[in-house]
Formats: C-alpha cells, sequence, structure tokens
C-alpha cells in the first residue's frame, strides 16, 4: 500500500474525486478494481482531476486516466512524487589502502566484517566479477533475507561496480564503491542508487533513510574491524602494509 504524510494515498485520491469530481464513494468502495470511467468519471472530471493533482502533487496524468483504477492512480501519483532513491555514504579507516581493497572484496568472508550478514556463498567467478549469495541474519520478525548480487572489482580505478541480480522488492538496485588514499588512511564510499517496486513495504524515500542508518552502522563496524587487523599485521611484520 502506498502511504503518503501518514495516509494511504489511494484515500487522498478518492476524497479527490469525491470532493472535486462528483465521485459517489460508495460505488467506488464496492468496485476498488474499477475504472475511473467504470465509475461514471467523464471527461470533465476527469479534466478536475488532472488539475487537482498537477496542484498538490505537481504529477500530470496520461490522457487514458479514465482506463485507471483508483489505487492505478495512486501507484502513479507516488512513482512521480517518490523519485528514485540515492545515498552516498563514506568513512576513512585508518589503515592502507591494499588492506583495505583486500579486506573488503573478500566476499566470502563478509560475514566476519559486517555484522549484518549470516552466510556469503560465492556462485561464481569471471575474472574481477564475482556472483555470489548473501543471507542476512533473521530481522526483528524472524525474516530471513537472501538474494543473488554480482559484483565487479576495478583495482586501477580503486572502485566496484555491483548490483543485484535477485531484486526482491527492488525494481533495481546499482552500488558504487569507491577507496581514496587520504592523510588518515583510507577513505570508502558507498553510492547506492535504486528503486522499489509499488508493492513493497517501503518506499523510495523510506527505503533512503533505512539505507543511510544501516550504512553508517556498517561503515563503523567495518572501520574498528579493517583497523583492528591492520593492527595485528603491523605487530607481527613489524612495519606497515604499504
Amino acid at each position: 500500500m502506498t502511504v503518503t504524510h501518514g495516509r494511504p494515498l489511494t484515500t487522498e485520491i478518492t476524497e479527490i474525486l469525491v470532493a472535486h469530481c462528483g465521485l459517489d464513494a460508495e460505488a467506488a468502495a464496492r468496485e476498488p478494481a474499477a475504472s475511473l470511467e467504470e465509475l461514471g468519471m467523464d471527461s470533465l472530471a476527469l479534466l478536475e482531476l488532472s488539475a487537482v493533482l498537477a496542484d498538490r502533487y505537481r504529477v500530470r496524468i496520461p490522457e487514458d486516466a479514465g482506463q485507471l483504477s483508483i489505487d492505478a492512480v495512486a501507484d502513479l501519483v507516488a512513482r512521480e512524487t517518490d523519485p528514485p532513491g540515492h545515498t552516498e555514504n563514506s568513512i576513512v579507516i585508518a589503515a592502507p589502502l591494499p588492506l583495505v581493497w583486500e579486506l573488503t572484496n573478500d566476499v566470502a568472508n563478509w560475514p566476519d566484517l559486517f555484522t549484518e550478514y549470516a552466510a556469503a556463498d560465492i556462485l561464481e567467478r569471471d575474472g574481477r566479477t564475482v556472483r555470489f549469495r548473501l543471507t542476512m541474519h533473521p530481522d526483528e520478525n524472524g525474516t530471513v533475507w537472501s538474494w543473488v548480487s554480482e559484483r565487479t572489482t576495478d583495482w586501477e580505478n580503486r572502485e566496484v561496480r555491483a548490483h543485484r541480480v535477485e531484486t526482491g522488492p527492488f525494481e533495481y538496485m546499482r552500488i558504487h564503491w569507491r577507496y581514496d588514499t587520504e592523510p588518515d588512511g583510507t577513505r570508502m564510499t558507498w553510492v547506492q542508487d535504486f528503486a522499489m517496486r509499488p508493492q513493497a513495504p517501503l518506499d523510495n524515500a523510506g527505503m533512503t533513510a533505512r539505507i543511510n542508518a544501516n550504512s553508517r552502522v556498517q561503515l563503523t563496524v567495518i572501520k574498528e574491524r579493517i583497523e583492528r587487523a591492520a593492527g595485528i599485521r603491523s605487530t607481527t611484520t613489524g612495519g606497515d602494509d604499504e
């Protein structure tokens, strides 16, 4: 269900149709899958709906909107008012770039690097590209999420491109990892671009907030674990890894 400002968007669209277009609310409730034309909305009513949606949501509906149900109109408005998600989070790790690169691209050992993954199973390797299945620890509802992703490393440009193969609630999910040397160590940056499916439990804005919050947690954990590993290596080798 699409929600805006804490209310189902379908409810808001229905109220607009009742208040501005003469919709019979009881008829709409009896036939939720009916098109606007089937609910008696003529061309003038559709013009009024278009004007209200343009003013309230800055959204324009198509000329054949009469063929859409109220739910379909709500989905259209949601897509137009909920732009694709984009996040960018980074952290500086007090460790040399080769070590940060090595540990963060050792996918099979991600359960030891991240706190959210219970398993990382390598499915296929093809040159610099690896396909793998990630399985998370059970969430607060006891649900275990799992999906297949693919990532390609590019050491020359100090970057990695990844995407979900099994997209689940996402229409798409793409991740760009960047690594930069700084005076205090290595800056690792995650850039994620995605869009949620209409039936997903979170919209793009909601998932953006969740990813930002989780990325900050995981980056902090990764920083601590890599810096600990760097300290151990420095002690055992009597120097640094550069």
